[in-house]
């Protein structure tokens, strides 16, 4: 498309800061119009953006350090397509991954865009199993925890971006999966689909009864995605030398609570390794967990976990599902389509 500068730009704006749970009165769409590309610019049109729980914090304005205003676009990853370039390298038509945004349209510099991997079997994956949340799973399972075989592994939100793809990584390593997460659509899903050993209901069962029965020699690697309660409860079943690796704060990122997780009594007595997970740390491994894990997604040995929305008046309400938890898998807000229909 060229002269895209003639179109409209649809946004989703920050109109006021959440307290609490977010609300769809905290988001505003509004009509931008598109300014002539400038020099050395590439215009890029939104097909699939990714909705991700740290956007709660970065609404907030407290995500390690940085966040936006009331007023300006919500960010988000996104995959997008080159439809305007004044840059040789990033010719029309190529399909990237960028911080497009809540948006229809973004414009970015070379240094911004990032080609999307060959083998994809479906753009999208660039932004969930095969995107920040799989390689988030990588760095903890692999790198941090070092799963092996025999390991039991406990995994919160486990149908979600990082832990549907955590708890598979972990079973491939040899290791007892067991699932936390609510309800019976998701437990038919972390058992049927993701392979999970075993699930235990958060809102149903006695996780600690449970898990008890679950991991009776205890707990090897405990993958933290929401912080308390649950942290401190599997952290009392901890095995010797057990591992945690912190990565999200659910209930933190809505600012319904403030995690201080178990005694460090705790940790000490269980001879636990402790390591927190920045994803950032591992992007120069990105190339590289591409490659070995495309053929895998390819093959079904690996399962996909998207839950789509179409439409980008549809993004508020998929977040404010997602901070409830109620999503049943990675959210992507589908915008456009490719030429190749996808």
């Amino acid at each position: 498309m060229t002269d895209a500068h003639q179109y409209a730009n649809d946004c989703m704006l920050l109109r006021r800061r959440p307290s609490g749970l977010p609300t769809l009165d905290c988001f505003e769409a509004f009509v931008q119009p598109l300014a002539p590309l400038a020099a050395g610019k590439v215009r890029c049109q939104t097909l699939y953006l990714s909705l991700d729980p740290y956007i709660r914090s970065v609404i907030a304005g407290n995500h390690m350090g940085h966040g936006i205003e009331p007023g300006e676009v919500i960010p988000g990853e996104t995959v997008a397509r080159i439809v305007d370039s004044n840059c040789s390298d990033w010719p029309i038509g190529t399909l990237v991954r960028c911080d497009g945004g809540w948006q229809h349209f973004s414009d970015h510099t070379a240094e911004d865009l990032h080609p999307l991997p060959p083998g994809l079997l479906h753009p999208s994956l660039a932004l969930s199993v095969l995107g920040m949340p799989g390689l988030t799973a990588f760095a903890g399972i692999h790198r941090l925890a070092q799963v092996t075989v025999g390991d039991t592994v406990v995994i919160p939100a486990a149908v979600g971006g990082v832990g549907a793809m955590a708890g598979q990584l972990a079973r491939l390593a040899g290791a007892k999966t067991i699932a936390i997460t609510s309800g019976q659509k998701k437990r038919q899903i972390a058992l049927e689909q993701l392979g999970y050993s075993a699930c235990i209901d958060r809102d149903q069962d006695d996780v600690a009864t449970v898990l008890a029965a679950e991991a009776p020699e205890g707990v090897s690697v405990y993958f933290d995605l929401v912080g308390d309660p649950l942290l401190t409860t599997v952290s009392q079943q901890l095995a010797i030398g057990g591992r945690i690796v912190l990565c999200g704060l659910m209930g933190d990122y809505n600012g319904i609570q403030k995690t201080t997780g178990p005694p460090p009594g705790l940790w000490i007595g269980k001879r636990a390794t402790v390591k927190g997970l920045v994803v950032y740390d591992f992007e120069h491994e990105r190339s590289d967990f591409e490659q070995a894990y495309i053929p895998l997604v390819r093959d079904g040995v690996i399962q996909t976990n998207e839950e789509f929305h179409v439409g980008l008046a549809c993004a508020p309400e998929a977040f404010c599902r997602l901070m409830r938890g109620e999503n049943t898998g990675k959210v992507v807000v589908q915008l456009a389509v490719s030429e190749q229909g996808v």
